[in-house]
């Protein structure tokens, strides 16, 4: 069986989403948000971060951060991130079109992260009133970072004081922000507008949803300009209705949450189980969903023929992001982490010294799909026939 670790974006939609949609799918509406849906949207939304907020559907985190951006300054406005930033790194300096200029400055920091005394840093570099540069307009945080790290609420409180005392905006890249939340223990509000956040895009694709994040505005006066941002870039949905249905059952009765609760889970108990594998080593701490790893090139080879299908980040290293699928994630640790889960696959354990190269004459190798001609360098140790052919 294949176990798909590629992306958090590979996984299923939770049966309940999808039941919210069905719900939604009867008598008419209207559109552009002037449904019950959007309304409820509101209010549920309101209640959960404790104070009034504007909450925005949108099809795509992209859209959201992008958006949220050039809703907070100029055009020459400089906006300040992580260098492993998702707006810095894999976003097509969207931020940079809508925002009609901005300019995004990365900001050195540990495991995704930026720090308050590096961001004063930077921030001293540039006076106010220079002409001759970009002016800093605001700071982006993610949460969960990129590398699966995730800023306290102290980190959160000390970078949003060094931006305010410049007249910074606060956005937080909220992708990952439920397993942020679950791995803080706190409520929305405190890791969000009560430690200075102005702004947010809050994801629920990575986590179960189905076809739609938000932008979610603590700052009123960011709202009604943001409004018009998102009609001209496409991202006023006519049917409004659908996509308020899916964020409401999101947050239902903690939904979210749980599913974010569930992958960390997952992700510690795999990180628990390689780390003490001879040659293994992770690249960052893991405190969300997703875990970076060294690796000798002859496991990665291993995992590959075993079935474990990841994003490579290079020869040695890889980026597992875990979701939360009802059924498959007690298989997934068992494949992928035998030493804690207790399960009985060697793919990892020792397989520098399990597998052997094949005897000459063997009919292994005889195959040309990939995963087996990788078995014919390192055959299991019980063997088996190729999951793609069916030989040896």
């Amino acid at each position: 069986m294949m176990i798909d670790y590629r992306s958090d974006n590979t996984g299923r939609a939770a049966p309940e989403i999808l039941d919210a949609l069905v719900r939604a799918n009867h008598d008419t509406a209207l559109g552009y948000g002037a449904d019950e849906w959007t309304a409820a949207l509101q209010q549920r939304f309101s209640d959960l971060f404790e104070i009034s907020v504007r909450v925005f559907p949108v099809a795509t985190g992209t859209a959201a951060n992008a958006l949220s951006l050039a809703a907070l300054g100029p055009s020459w406005g400089i906006v300040y991130c992580s260098e492993a930033a998702h707006i810095n790194t894999s976003e097509a300096n969207a931020a940079g079109f809508f925002g009609g200029g901005i300019k995004l400055a990365p900001v050195a920091g540990e495991f995704g992260r930026i720090s308050a005394e590096r961001l004063a840093e930077t921030l001293a570099g540039i006076a106010p009133g220079q002409l001759h540069r970009g002016q800093p307009s605001a700071v982006n945080l993610t949460q969960a970072s990129d590398l699966g790290t995730v800023y306290s609420i102290a980190e959160v409180r000390a970078i949003a004081e060094v931006a305010k005392a410049r007249n910074l905006r606060m956005h937080l890249d909220g992708a990952r922000f439920a397993n942020a939340v679950a791995r803080l223990g706190c409520s929305p509000a405190q890791a969000t507008w009560r430690a200075g956040i102005d702004i947010m895009s809050f994801g629920a694709t990575k986590n179960g949803g189905a076809l739609c994040d938000a932008i979610i505005v603590f700052a009123p006066e960011l709202a009604d300009g943001l409004a018009v941002q998102l009609r001209r870039a496409g991202q006023v949905w006519s049917k409004m209705r659908f996509a308020s249905a899916q964020l409401l059952a999101y947050i239902e009765n903690g939904l979210w949450l749980k599913m974010a609760r569930a992958s960390n889970a997952i992700a510690a108990r795999i990180a628990a189980g390689v780390a003490a594998l001879p040659g293994a080593r992770l690249l960052a701490p893991v405190e969300a969903n997703e875990i970076f790893l060294e690796l000798p090139s002859i496991v990665m080879d291993a995992l590959e023929a075993d079935g474990i299908q990841s994003p490579q980040q290079d020869a040695s290293a890889l980026c597992l992001p875990v979701r939360c699928e009802r059924g498959r994630s007690r298989r997934a640790v068992g494949r992928l982490a035998p030493a804690s889960a207790g399960g009985r696959h060697s793919a990892r354990r020792g397989v520098a010294t399990t597998r052997q190269p094949v005897t000459a004459g063997s009919n292994r190798g005889s195959c040309r799909a990939r995963a087996c001609r990788r078995r014919a360098r390192f055959p299991p140790r019980r063997a088996r026939p190729c999951r793609v052919c069916g030989c040896g």
